[in-house]
């Protein structure tokens, strides 16, 4: 007997509907993700769908690092990962796997970034404090490769951050401050 388009349909809808909840389940299945975080080695669990973003905060419960566009553009979500300023909404929790990352959290009680700190809130280069974390991590990352920066240099090493309120100016020139 012959199948009529609605019974084949339906058969072909069920079949798709069984094969996409076995996906989402192996997408959702949690696993183990080792590495360094702020100093201390962690061993996270969390989907592998997950990107390191969404493990911050929705895991670890580490809530500094902003979600500002989910597509790399605001640099809102930027953290350190072995040295290197990186938008964790675009980092895959693969990708971390026996990585050192360093969030806002850790810059907080580091003494080698308290001079960072001190100077954009001595320059005013804070307003709504949404994008600070992403913007003090990628100058944190600059400072490390150079504790003097020049003007364009400090201007390209924030190209991908944004920022609303201050205009740029006062965080240039906190940045440009350097470490002492």
């Amino acid at each position: 007997m012959r199948e009529t388009g609605l019974v084949s349909h339906q058969r072909l809808r069920r079949s798709l509907k069984i094969e996409l909840g076995a996906l989402k389940a192996s997408v959702l299945k949690s696993r183990a993700y080792s590495f360094k975080l702020n100093g201390k080695p962690v061993v996270v669990q969390a989907p592998p769908a997950y990107n390191l973003l969404e493990t911050l905060r929705d895991v670890v419960g580490l809530k500094g690092t902003k979600n500002g566009c989910s597509e790399g553009e605001c640099g809102a979500c930027t953290v350190l990962m072995n040295g290197k300023a990186v938008h964790s909404c675009l980092t895959i929790m693969e990708q971390v796997r026996g990585a050192d990352v360093v969030t806002i959290e850790g810059l907080a009680t580091d003494p080698d970034s308290q001079a960072l700190l001190k100077h954009f809130a001595e320059e005013g280069a804070v307003q709504c404090g949404y994008c600070t974390p992403g913007v003090v991590i990628a100058s944190k990352a600059l400072l490390d490769r150079n504790h003097r920066p020049g003007l364009e240099e400090t201007r390209q090493a924030l190209r991908g951050n944004l920022c609303r309120c201050t205009g740029y100016t006062k965080i240039v020139k906190a940045v440009m401050r350097g470490e002492d």
